[in-house]
């Protein structure tokens, strides 16, 4: 179990980060993080698969399991529009790096962040799981919710995931 918990001066460095909308909500991943950002493409379905876990895609050759992170953050499935699209994130699993795509349903800017503009996560009022944010980044009148990726897609996380899917095919 976990026990860490943020506190200012994890959060207190300046950074770069993407802005994207999920179900409502701003939320923003450390740019150095992403991989790249490619629109919504078919996804091939993997039966048995926890439902937080779409299925996996195509990416130039390589099979990338495609998460949305709305509904393992207990927000809901949300339509796909134009503007849906996969914002690709590289995760350890197994002590490798895997890429995986996090489903946005849109992608909005890059937020330049400095220590006076970051705060540590709130313990209530959020939507999502507190455990998943690193910080509040504030830009002008509006909170963004930034996300811990090392928590969200922490090899733990992943295979609790993946082990809903064990024994479908035994």
């Amino acid at each position: 179990m976990n026990t860490h918990t943020n506190t200012a001066s994890d959060v207190a460095r300046p950074a770069q980060y993407l802005g994207f909308s999920l179900a409502g909500e701003t939320y923003a991943i450390e740019l150095l993080r992403i991989r790249e950002i490619i629109e919504h493409v078919p996804i091939t379905r993997v039966p048995g698969m926890h439902p937080a876990v779409l299925g996996v895609i195509n990416l130039r050759g390589r099979v990338v399991l495609v998460m949305d992170l709305a509904v393992k953050m207990g927000l809901g499935p949300r339509p796909i529009t134009r503007w849906t699209c996969f914002v690709i994130v590289e995760a350890l699993l197994d002590g490798e790096r895997t890429l995986l795509g996090l489903v946005a349903d849109s992608v909005s800017e890059v937020i330049d962040l400095g220590p006076d503009d970051l705060e540590p996560p709130p313990p209530f009022g959020t939507r999502a799981p507190v455990d998943y944010l690193r910080g509040l980044g504030r830009q002008a009148q509006r909170f963004i919710l930034l996300l811990d990726l090392d928590r969200v897609l922490s090899e733990e996380e992943l295979l609790g995931l993946a082990g809903a899917t064990a024994g479908a095919g035994a």
